[in-house]
């Protein structure tokens, strides 16, 4: 394997278990909500399909691809 490959191996490597390790981190610091707090939330804010386009900013590709939103 040529040295150039085995670099790009393992910065692909790296990358990926960034990610995993990100994504972990997002999950632990996502607060638990109880059902009961959640039935609140629900009551005060409505539910999101009930808002107005203008209320909101759809961030699917933000997130899928950060800020190089083209």
């Amino acid at each position: 394997m040529e040295i150039q490959e085995l670099k790009a191996l393992i910065k692909e490597s790296v990358r990926e278990v960034l990610r995993e390790e990100r994504l972990l981190l997002s999950q632990a610091l996502i607060p638990y909500v109880s059902e009961k707090e959640q039935k609140e939330l629900d009551e005060m804010f409505g539910s999101p399909s009930d808002y107005e386009d203008e209320e909101s900013v759809d961030m699917t590709d933000w997130v899928k691809h950060g800020n190089k939103i083209s």
